[in-house]
């Protein structure tokens, strides 16, 4: 599952454990982390778990044209049906299309797994951005929930909101387009 992958505007690679400092510089931009640790910069320790963790399922993106680091990508299991979108950019790379871009092309991956039926997403409910990247991915809207947290950020207290799309959805719109 873990091959490169070429979008129209970029190239994705599966992450490596080379990658922490790639990692380490992008959760250090307190806007970049708003809606994940209310700002709170990623440690090199951190990071070097969420890379080990994301191996496999996780491609950074490229911009084709000047090779710059965009952010990252993943696709993971949730179920054995499921997978579990996820993305984040540098701030630079924010407005222009891109999440949307490299999104599409990991629910094209988790489709062609066999089995896989379902591709879902979460975020906070005050997150509108990343919303409107998984509504112009196709995903809807499912539900509103509530998570305990102990150190509760700005917002957690609308709650989480979860999107999803079904293989027969993907499968129709792709058809359509």
């Amino acid at each position: 599952m873990s091959e490169p992958l070429e979008t129209e505007r970029m190239t994705l690679r599966p992450i490596t454990m080379d990658d922490v400092d790639l990692i380490v510089a992008l959760d250090s931009d307190p806007e970049v982390m708003r809606y994940i640790s209310g700002g709170k910069p990623t440690t090199n320790a951190q990071a070097t778990r969420i890379v080990k963790m994301a191996l496999g399922h996780r491609w950074l993106g490229f911009d084709k044209a000047t090779s710059e680091f965009i952010g990252w990508f993943g696709i993971r299991p949730s179920t054995a049906k499921s997978r579990e979108l996820g993305y984040r950019l540098r701030r630079e790379a924010w407005g222009k299309g891109l999440a949307t871009e490299g999104a599409l092309a990991l629910i094209a991956v988790a489709f062609t797994q066999p089995g896989v039926d379902r591709v879902r997403a979460e975020t906070m409910t005050v997150n509108t951005a990343s919303r409107a990247v998984m509504e112009r991915c196709g995903l809807r809207f499912v539900r509103t929930f509530h998570l305990e947290w102990d150190e509760p950020i700005e917002g957690t207290e609308h709650g989480e909101v979860e999107y999803e799309i079904t293989k027969a959805e993907w499968e129709e719109q792709r058809a359509k387009a």
